[in-house]
């Protein structure tokens, strides 16, 4: 339940910041990398059923940030979502490959929509939103390989 709450407080609290201090925008695109961590988690335990977490995080954005912000992030998640559905759905390789899988394809997209729909398309908000969302996600893949590791082997 923590990461679903946090998963969601995230969403809305990043689009909100976005809306009330754009200038920061390098700080909220680092932010970002921790979104994506946060949602891969809410997928591991809730699967599918994420989405819901998803849709409400957006919800509450469209009342508490621009609506512009919270139409691109929208926008955004729901292209990666789909994607991330698409792999965790076909792809027949252990959890944590599908998570870096799902990641690598749907990151570029969700910066480039999302920063490209507010207008904000720099190069140090778009190399810092790819270098955060990629540490998180590696992270945790390392986590989760080393865990599958070590409960393969005996003693």
């Amino acid at each position: 339940m923590f990461f679903l709450i946090t998963y969601i407080g995230s969403v809305v609290l990043i689009n909100f910041a976005f809306s009330t201090a754009p200038h920061l925008d390098v700080i909220w695109s680092a932010w970002g990398g921790l979104v994506f961590v946060l949602r891969d988690m809410v997928q591991t335990r809730f699967g599918h059923g994420a989405i819901f977490a998803m849709l409400a995080a957006l919800v509450l954005s469209y009342v508490t940030s621009d609506p512009t912000i919270a139409l691109a992030s929208a926008t955004a998640f729901a292209v990666s979502e789909c994607i991330d559905w698409l792999v965790f759905s076909i792809t027949k390789r252990p959890l944590h490959d599908r998570l870096w899988l799902s990641s690598a394809l749907s990151i570029p997209l969700d910066t480039f929509i999302f920063f490209g729909m507010i207008d904000a398309m720099t190069t140090p908000v778009i190399v810092t939103a790819l270098a955060s969302k990629f540490a998180g996600v590696t992270a945790v893949w390392l986590i989760m390989v080393w865990r599958a590791r070590k409960n393969a082997c005996p003693g």
